[in-house]
């Protein structure tokens, strides 16, 4: 079976971060979601409004580093659940259980380019760490093609 979501959008609130009765973090927020397509008669993209959950180190790094109106890119899968609301009347709610969550903004536009998850974050960070930010053009790395020298000690052989 497969259930593998992934979005990007931005969040409508600020991630609210609670603790279960053992102490496990838990992280609720709600992402804006533009749709692919814009409707026939109005001309403008539909928002869809998905409620996300993030748990343990997800979850405190989302209410760590991220905040209404951020871009996000979250990667998880959809759940269905059931509920009792104040009334007695049975609703179901789907969201989506975030196992990694991504900056979707550049540093410039107000944060870094990482990302962190439990299955480890953007550029490969071991899980329980978050992943370290990449190196913006402005610390004197250089960008396109040259970045890449000509090896003077190159003997030929490859190495496998």
């Amino acid at each position: 079976m497969l259930n593998h979501i992934v979005i990007m959008g931005r969040l409508a609130r600020d991630p609210e971060l609670r603790h279960t009765q053992t102490g496990t973090p838990v992280a609720t927020f709600r992402m804006a979601v533009d749709r692919d397509f814009k409707d026939k008669n109005t001309g403008e993209r539909q928002t869809d409004w998905i409620d996300v959950v993030a748990w343990r180190g997800t979850g405190e790094f989302v209410s760590r580093y991220l905040s209404k109106g951020r871009l996000a890119v979250v990667e998880g899968r959809l759940q269905m659940r059931e509920w009792t609301d104040k009334d007695g009347n049975r609703r179901t709610t789907a969201e989506v259980v975030a196992e990694n969550v991504y900056f979707g903004d550049s540093r410039r536009d107000g944060g870094d380019t990482g990302g962190y998850g439990d299955r480890g974050g953007s550029y490969g960070a071991p899980a329980g760490r978050p992943a370290a930010p990449a190196a913006p053009a402005d610390y004197g790395i250089p960008s396109g093609g040259d970045q890449f020298a000509e090896l003077a000690d190159d003997d030929g052989d490859l190495p496998f």
